[in-house]
């Protein structure tokens, strides 16, 4: 009797035992289970955040383009050219988008420079058209010289110049048939008087040029200092024919 009795308690002494030393290696399965779960979870939560990145809609919202009076299908248009463009590797800075909106009258502020890396406008302000567009609207377009009439589409920016207009940008277009003679019809940006808000109370439109987008001489400087050296240009026409045959639309 007194054998089953030490017999018994050596079983239990020894079962305690054995439980005292697996349970360390249980907990630490355990815990080792418990920390990959952790960063599992860690993992698809942080490639959940990197989906996340700024796109063209919240560059849009964040900036209130819709208050400044930017067309949302406008800025989309001109943000897939762009990527495009950055694909074929001919922007030198892709920071810096302009975008020229032809459906919006000469009296409106319609060029807008948009930093889209630091989400802010650099520039909101007028610009003109070509004579043989249009008066108040932009509404004729043409790639042939001496036509006086503004070329929709894709440009990047060249090198500054100074010539009977001061301080030009040189534009290179980008689409065969649109506006790639814009070299040779010497289409650049430039500073030019008749961009003022005094014809737009005498006449209700600024006045015209032969085919340049030229700007106020006031800001003419900082905006070809701005965007000058491989940026992307986008003038946005309302017609279908332009977007249509437009390569970086389709």
């Amino acid at each position: 009797m007194q054998k089953r009795k030490v017999k018994s308690l050596y079983l239990f002494i020894s079962s305690l035992v054995i439980g005292l030393f697996s349970f360390p290696f249980a907990f630490a399965k355990t815990v080792e289970k418990r920390s990959k779960q952790l960063l599992s979870a860690t993992a698809d939560s942080a490639n959940y955040f990197a989906s996340l990145k700024p796109t063209v809609i919240s560059v849009y919202d964040s900036l209130h383009l819709n208050i400044s009076g930017i067309n949302r299908k406008v800025f989309e248009m001109a943000e897939k050219g762009y990527e495009k463009i950055i694909e074929e590797g001919r922007l030198l800075n892709d920071s810096i988008v302009s975008i020229i909106d032809f459906s919006l009258p000469s009296s409106a502020k319609r060029l807008y420079i948009v930093d889209l890396k630091n989400f802010e406008i650099l520039f909101n302000t007028y610009v003109a058209h070509g004579r043989n567009s249009g008066k108040e609207f932009a509404k004729s377009f043409s790639n042939s010289e001496s036509s006086f009439k503004s070329s929709p589409g894709f440009y990047i920016t060249g090198n500054m110049y100074t010539g009977k207009h001061g301080k030009s940008l040189k534009l290179e277009g980008l689409e065969k048939g649109i506006n790639d003679n814009a070299e040779k019809r010497a289409v650049v940006i430039h500073g030019a008087d008749y961009v003022n808000e005094s014809l737009i109370h005498s006449q209700g439109y600024i006045g015209r040029s032969q085919g340049c987008p030229a700007v106020s001489p006031k800001e003419s400087n900082q905006i070809i200092n701005t965007i000058k050296e491989g940026t992307c240009l986008f003038i946005y026409s309302p017609e279908e024919s332009y977007q249509s045959k437009s390569v970086y639309l389709n």
